[in-house]
């Protein structure tokens, strides 16, 4: 229940938003029904989602609307937004005889919490609460007034922040040539504008700015509020366009007098360096406008709301000491006018803050709560993201994949690794495999090229270049046996895959093999084996040669001889700890065991495997190895420190034993470890960028690294490929990635 569009108001965006994001997360295992609220009767045309419309103006309409829904056996809650005005009655006291009325379970989301209520105010608000099975709030400082002044009891308490958009960081300079503005700063304002938002007190700080600083530049953006504009038509904005003339800086200011719609709203505030909030309303607690800057980018100036007292840092703004205050305003926009490298780290600081609150989360929080209030967590199911190449084309230059990248800006100064661009080349290829996609093929004789400038003459291969394709000294340093198997790995892959690619292509990969695979009996690491043997497999399921037979024998003895070594009754393990990548050790014994028929692999492998397993699965979520220290035998596994690599490669061995052996175990196992990127971690938060495709670099204990690298973003890509066979009746259902060979 709540305002919503084509009604113009914040919260019929803010409740839009959450309905549209819980759709996106978690589909048609969380059905939502909207009861929009209006002042007159037909006052708008609404789209589907809208079921029930209430006139808040009829006492009568609450009662008949709450035994329409009573008569409803599919209706397993109801979701109140609530905010005073939005209710008739005295301080909206006419939703009580729904609430008195209704026999389903209520959740109540309070935007506004006034303190130090009056005795008839404080009766309403308790009265609301009394009726409701769980109270929301969006701020701390709603929850503390809640307790202390309506006796509200904690435990019925949820603090849920408001939503934010999705955006890539790097579209800011993008966005400001598009809208000519490429040579200003610019400091902007949006929002349904009214008197409360004070505007004029920023108007008054900037003639001193623009006088040292003539290329800012102020946008005033949003239409006049509905209803003030009903009551007063557009005094207000008249007001603010005569000050700009008194103070001589119209050439500075512009109005955009328009509801934007939502993606052109983003490109303003994404090519905004400084974000003013200027409300002068004490008793504001949250503010939609303040939460989209911050996770745009922009570095925020505000007066000291609620909102704006928790989440404003010097790390990420300037939070004024009080209201009204143009004195104020204008020193804190110079300082950051004056200082680009400041606004800019402020800009990402909130940029990486507000990641948690991105509306795919806050539905997620949402969808979670719901369920609680309704009994009903495991019928709850997440949504697939679609697989997207942006991020992975994002990151490949004609040269090769890069390692890293800031948040979503590809960092040149990591330079490329033999590493990242075979991985790229196998999954690229899986890719390519499935959806016959030209751009996967170029892509593909990109990190070909990669593997074959980086061969040595002998046939082995280095790992890392600079931007300059010039060899680093962590090739000295570093032990490449891992590498140099990975790189036989992805070789192998593709030579299996020659049917199907250009006769050039496999040549090419062909003659980089051949070289390479004088070296295999070097080979000495686990995991360097286990990316040989898988390659090797792979090579021999087109080939058939017994030598290629034979070293996978070999290989195989070599694994299964670690495995005897460190392996006793309680750790059934080829290390005496575990590290990265784990699950490619039990992986290459079964494709060991595909290509030989000897069971003493396939027995290691299954051993091994659920030894695995048993340490990454528990209470309904999994919880890898951790990359602040490795889980040695007979010591305490570490916790938090999770990277998409071990997700990832989970997901791809329990496909391949799954496949091979049907059991059902790992089929439920692959779900649960890929909800893991869907936010089915420790911080229920996701773990994937919607807009690129890319994945974030790792789960930490309270925050997501959000930096999406090569190898994450591939881990993830792979992820999604293997687990789009799942999906039923789509375009990747028939992906088949385990071997056949012919006895």
């Amino acid at each position: 229940m709540s305002s919503y569009p084509p009604r113009e108001c914040g919260l019929a965006t803010f409740s839009s938003d959450v309905v549209n994001s819980i759709k996106l997360v978690f589909g048609d295992s969380l059905p939502i029904e909207v009861c929009a609220l209006q002042k007159e009767e037909n006052q708008f045309e609404y789209g589907l989602d809208v079921h029930y419309a209430l006139t808040v103006s009829s006492i009568e309409e609450y009662r008949i609307l709450a035994e329409k829904i009573n008569t409803r056996d599919d209706i397993g809650m109801i979701c109140i937004e609530h905010e005073f005005g939005l209710f008739d009655g005295d301080y909206g006291n006419y939703l009580l005889s729904f609430l008195l009325a209704v026999n389903k379970p209520i959740a109540t989301v309070f935007h506004t919490v006034l303190p130090g209520p009056n005795d008839k105010l404080k009766k309403i608000v308790q009265a609301i609460i009394d009726l409701s099975n769980k109270i929301v709030v969006l701020t701390k400082r709603s929850q503390e007034v809640l307790i202390r002044d309506y006796d509200c009891e904690e435990s019925k308490l949820r603090i849920i922040p408001h939503g934010t958009h999705m955006v890539l960081w790097d579209q800011k300079e993008k966005l400001k040539k598009q809208y000519d503005y490429s040579d200003k700063i610019v400091l902007s304002t949006f929002g349904l504008i009214s008197e409360n938002k004070n505007i004029e007190t920023v108007l008054y700080a900037l003639p001193n700015i623009v006088a040292k600083h003539p290329e800012v530049i102020y946008l005033i953006i949003g239409k006049t509020h509905p209803e003030i504009l009903k009551k007063e038509g557009e005094k207000y904005r008249n007001t603010l366009i005569e000050i700009t003339k008194k103070l001589q800086i119209e050439n500075n200011v512009v109005f955009v007098n328009k509801f934007l719609d939502l993606k052109q709203l983003l490109d303003y505030l994404i090519l905004s360096d400084i974000y003013l909030f200027a409300s002068k309303d004490p008793n504001q607690a949250v503010s939609g406008t303040f939460a989209y800057a911050m996770s745009c980018g922009c570095a925020v100036i505000s007066t000291p709301i609620a909102h704006a007292v928790e989440a404003l840092n010097s790390d990420v703004g300037i939070l004024l000491e009080g209201f009204d205050k143009p004195d104020q305003f204008k020193n804190a926009i110079l300082e950051l006018v004056e200082n680009k490298e400041k606004r800019l780290e402020m800009g990402r600081n909130g940029y990486a803050f507000t990641h948690e609150t991105t509306w795919e989360n806050i539905a997620l929080k949402y969808g979670f709560l719901f369920a609680e209030v309704t009994e009903s967590k495991g019928k709850l199911s997440f949504n697939f993201p679609p697989i997207k190449l942006d991020h992975i084309k994002e990151l490949t230059t004609d040269y090769g994949i890069l390692q890293f990248s800031k948040f979503s800006q590809p960092d040149l100064s990591s330079g490329y690794t033999l590493d990242d661009n075979a991985r790229a080349l196998i999954n690229i290829l899986m890719y390519y495999d499935i959806a016959d996609d030209p751009i996967a093929l170029d892509l593909a004789k990109i990190y070909l090229n990669f593997i074959a400038e980086i061969q040595r003459e002998d046939g082995q291969f280095d790992n890392y270049k600079d931007i300059n394709h010039q060899l680093t000294k962590q090739n000295e340093l570093v032990n490449l046996e891992d590498s140099n198997g990975r790189a036989l790995w992805s070789l192998g892959y593709m030579l299996s895959l020659q049917k199907k690619l250009p006769e050039d292509f496999v040549q090419q990969a062909q003659k980089i093999w051949d070289k390479a695979v004088l070296h295999i009996d070097k080979v000495s690491s686990p995991r360097a084996i286990a990316y040989s043997l898988k390659g090797l497999c792979y090579y021999y399921q087109i080939s058939f040669e017994k030598n290629i037979k034979t070293c996978i024998a070999q290989l195989a003895d070599k694994l299964l001889n670690h495995y005897h070594i460190n392996s006793d009754d309680e750790w059934c393990w080829y290390e005496d700890y575990m590290t990265y990548a784990n699950n490619v050790l039990p992986e290459a014994m079964l494709y060991s065991y595909l290509a030989t028929r000897d069971l003493k692999y396939k027995k290691i492998a299954l051993i091994t495997f659920d030894f695995l397993l048993s340490h990454y699965f528990m209470k309904g979520e999994i919880s890898v190895i951790s990359n602040r220290g490795w889980f040695v035998k007979g010591e305490k596994k570490n916790t938090y420190g999770e990277q998409p690599i071990e997700v990832a490669t989970t997901i791809i061995t329990l496909h391949l034993f799954y496949q091979i052996t049907g059991n059902v175990k790992y089929r439920n196992q692959m779900n649960l470890a890929f909800s893991w990127f869907l936010g089915n971690n420790h911080l229920n938060q996701i773990i994937y960028n919607p807009v690129n495709g890319a994945s974030y670099d790792g789960l930490e204990d309270k925050n997501v690294n959000i930096n999406q690298g090569a190898e994450s973003t591939l881990c993830f890509f792979k992820a999604q490929l293997i687990m789009n066979e799942y999906k039923g009746d789509n375009e990747y259902s028939h992906l088949n990635t385990a071997m056949t060979f012919e006895i």
